[in-house]
């Protein structure tokens, strides 16, 4: 008799797809992001812009605002323990960032359909929104949280009377 998966709550297994895939996202971490929540189709992370993000303007750099919502939008995206990724991306810019500020950006599950996604991020500072973002996101497959190993099958479990 074999045993059964696990059963997880829906925000059970966001919360360990989002351990899993943080525990080896060098990206994210290097740029000094945080994860502040997630949920089934949602994620929230901030960032706080530091000299080396800002343009020679001192504004922070379009790019250093991408790379947050685009991590917010991985996140939410990989919440459901199937690997996925960004097919297309498309972001405005509203207003500059400030250095030294913290952003937050805050990711939605607009749709999802087989293995297509539309994600919405907001990037806020001091709760103004700086920017939109749009993600279409493409299941590869694949799980993101490892199974627990099964234990070997008993002689008795084997043998039938």
């Amino acid at each position: 008799m074999s045993a059964a998966p696990p059963v997880r709550s829906p925000q059970e297994t966001a919360r360990l797809c989002a351990e899993t895939m943080w525990a080896t996202d060098q990206a994210s971490q290097g740029l000094g992001m945080e994860i502040l929540e997630v949920g089934p189709g949602t994620a929230t992370l901030a960032m706080t812009l530091t000299e080396r993000m800002c343009n020679g303007f001192g504004m922070a750099h379009g790019g250093f605002i991408f790379a947050l919502a685009d991590s917010a939008f991985a996140f939410a995206c990989n919440t459901y323990d199937e690997r996925t990724v960004a097919a297309h991306c498309s972001v405005t810019y509203l207003r500059p960032g400030t250095r030294g500020k913290q952003l937050v950006a805050r990711a939605r599950e607009v749709a999802r359909n087989g293995r297509s996604g539309i994600y919405d991020v907001e990037v806020s500072e001091d709760a103004v929104v700086i920017a939109q973002f749009r993600g279409h996101s493409r299941s590869i497959g694949g799980a993101l949280i490892a199974q627990p190993e099964r234990a070997p099958e008993s002689r008795e479990e084997k043998t039938t009377a």
